[in-house]
């Protein structure tokens, strides 16, 4: 049966790697900030590299590190710097993106029921307005959306399933792009001069499945973001403009298959692909597939 499931979800994964768009400002990987299974170590160091497919012709490859703390039982830190190469028809364009402060508090397990808290912090390295030879670009070429955010989250654990939900809120917003559609040649890109973004939710459902040594892991896993609102511009009259549809649901399928190397270090493979997107989405986070590799070593 576990089988079957996992074949479904892969098959799944496959048949939608070309559909359009898939947002995540940050809260799609949330659930890595919660502590999850017993303590053997207290530190994690991570590195990964991911490769995605973008609007139009845009590729992407976004390394980043992480190196997680555990205090103890209940407190764990977790910091993580981002980075992203953005190579398309307008040109290639590198720039470190983010950096990710989070912290996450964890209850005692009862009945093999847990819950966990999280509260973290985005600080964008850019205010998105780079550029190629002069020309402004749109964010999708961006390494960053420019905003400051506040995450807040919650896990529930219950034996091999894990829920998550998440919130995240741009709080303070720094964004400075000054890209018009009507001076680049092309629609390709909505205008996003000045763009202000609103918050998102999130609905994360995990279920996973080991092999009887536990070296081997599977977690397929089922993502709901609803964006809570239009995001604006200015526009070339220099007034605010709500740009459509820009708010409502996405839905992304993800899967996760770790392997244990040692006692200290593993590898991860992670895919992901969109079920359902916005019909617009301005913010240049549209992914219609991405693959990473992640490196994992405790001590």
């Amino acid at each position: 049966m576990k089988r079957k499931v996992l074949i479904i979800v892969w098959l799944l994964l496959i048949n939608f790697a070309y559909s359009q768009g898939c947002s995540d400002a940050g809260i799609c990987t949330i659930n890595k900030g919660f502590q999850q299974g017993e303590i053997t170590f207290k530190n994690d160091l991570e590195i990964s590299a991911i490769y995605s497919l973008g609007e139009a012709d845009l590729v992407y490859v976004s390394p980043y590190v992480s190196y997680t703390k555990r205090f103890n039982e209940q407190y764990l830190f977790t910091a993580k710097v981002t980075f992203s190469t953005a190579i398309g028809s307008f040109g290639t364009r590198s720039q470190f993106g983010d950096a990710f402060l989070v912290g996450n508090y964890v209850f005692k397990e009862k009945n093999n029921r847990q819950w966990s808290a999280l509260l973290g912090f985005k600080f964008p390295f850019t205010a998105s307005n780079l550029k190629i030879n002069g020309y402004s670009l749109p964010l999708d070429y961006q390494s960053s959306l420019g905003t400051i955010d506040v995450f807040v989250g919650t896990n529930y654990r219950y034996k091999k399933w894990n829920f998550n939900l998440a919130l995240q809120l741009p709080v303070i917003n720094l964004n400075k792009n000054s890209y018009f559609s009507e001076y680049a040649g092309t629609d390709d890109f909505p205008s996003t001069n000045l763009f202000q973004r609103q918050p998102d939710a999130l609905i994360r459902a995990t279920y996973t499945i080991q092999t009887l040594n536990k070296r081997i892991s599977f977690k397929p896993n089922l993502l709901f973001i609803y964006h809570l609102g239009e995001d604006s511009f200015e526009n070339i009259f220099g007034q605010r403009e709500h740009i459509k549809e820009s708010d409502g649901l996405t839905i992304n399928g993800n899967l996760l298959t770790s392997y244990k190397l040692t006692g200290q270090s593993q590898i991860e493979l992670s895919l992901a692909a969109p079920f359902v997107v916005r019909t617009i989405r301005p913010d240049g986070l549209t992914r219609s597939f991405v693959a990473g590799l992640q490196y994992q070593y405790s001590f």
